[in-house]
């Protein structure tokens, strides 16, 4: 899979945030920020940002969050596989530095995709016994 941030790996329309608001199959919180994901049944993950003036007040910190969570969820998007994920920022979110960020989502994109229930295995086959 390609580290890129294409149209195809982000949520675009309302409708696509509202369907992981309405019912995330995991929720991970962590330092400031909830991430909520939900399955997308596509081999690739999507992501969504909301991160509003209320939360972060600056713009130039608002665009500084959003560039670390892109460039860390590029890095990570193997592991993410399969989720649509939106990231939902809370107070405090803008006094984290560079650093501490990417190191923070690297351990939230771990616990994300410990979260995913193990996929069904097949049923073995029952050989029957002829007479």
């Amino acid at each position: 899979m390609s580290q890129d941030f294409s149209r195809s790996k982000r949520l675009l329309v309302p409708k696509q945030f509202k369907a992981v608001f309405d019912s995330p199959t995991a929720k991970v919180p962590g330092k400031h920020l909830l991430i909520l994901a939900k399955d997308n049944q596509l081999d690739h993950p999507r992501l969504g940002l909301v991160i509003g003036k209320k939360s972060v007040k600056l713009s130039v910190q608002r665009n500084r969050i959003k560039r670390v969570i892109r460039d860390s969820f590029r890095h990570h998007q193997v592991a993410l596989e399969g989720w649509d994920i939106v990231i939902v920022a809370r107070k405090g979110l803008g006094d984290i530095e560079n650093a501490e960020l990417h190191l923070h989502f690297a351990k939230l994109w771990k616990r994300l995709a410990r979260t995913r229930p193990a996929a069904p295995t097949e049923p073995k086959e029952q050989h029957s016994q002829d007479a």
